[in-house]
């Protein structure tokens, strides 16, 4: 199998970016600029409106925090952190690197979920975007999106790597063995074991990006079959 033949999908949040420190950092950033009351209340939103769309919405959030706060002179300075964030300097450590070696062999894409505006703003900021030299695909609930994704990319083996194992789960029950699945177990999500002990287990699972570094094409592409 050539390398056009095998397709590796990329999600970003917690796997390729460090994004519990970006949500770290807009707390903090709330608690100085608004007080404590009111960072909680925008994070009670947060979860509201994750809760009804099914993905992130940071902007969204903020838009019904200002609905309740109409004159909060400190909502432009929200906006402006998250709008101007360094998303490049939360890459977890060997993360492009692994992108690079991927490429070698397989045609590598971004497969991300999130809103139409700040997650392709967070991909382009962070240099992902053109890292994968122009390659992401971005949806509301991706799983359920695989036609399009094997449309757009058709290929005979697909690697996708996430930290969600309810997502991995999902792919490996549409595709079976044409795709090897990698749990690298970073951030909140990963780290839950409660739900991951109710989730079959990936065909490679690894403590960070970077241990990705350690697997060749043989070995990934053959996880799959041994699945």
């Amino acid at each position: 199998m050539d390398s056009k033949g095998i397709v590796a999908l990329f999600d970003v949040d917690n796997t390729l970016l460090d994004n519990d420190r970006v949500v770290a950092d807009l707390m903090r950033h709330l608690e100085r600029e608004v007080g404590h009351e009111r960072q909680q209340r925008y994070w009670t939103l947060f979860e509201q409106l994750r809760t009804e769309l099914g993905y992130a919405d940071y902007l969204g959030a903020l838009q019904r925090y200002r609905l309740e706060n109409p004159r909060d002179p400190h909502l432009l300075t929200v906006s402006s952190f998250l709008v101007n964030y360094p998303f490049a300097n939360r890459l977890f450590p060997e993360s492009l690197d692994v992108v690079d070696s991927v490429r070698q062999w397989a045609t590598t894409v971004i497969f991300s979920d999130g809103d139409v505006v700040f997650q392709p703003h967070k991909v382009e900021r962070s240099g992902l975007a053109e890292e994968f030299e122009g390659r992401v695909l971005i949806y509301v609930h991706k799983e359920a999106e695989l036609d399009d994704v094997q449309h757009r990319y058709p290929a005979e083996h697909y690697v996708l790597i996430d930290d969600k194992l309810r997502i991995l789960n999902a792919v490996k029950h549409a595709w079976g063995a044409r795709v090897t699945t990698i749990f690298p177990r970073q951030g909140h999500y990963a780290n839950d074991l409660a739900a991951i002990a109710k989730l079959s287990p990936a065909d490679i699972s690894i403590r960070r990006i970077g241990d990705l570094l350690q697997y060749d094409r043989d070995a990934i592409l053959a996880a799959a079959r041994a699945g």
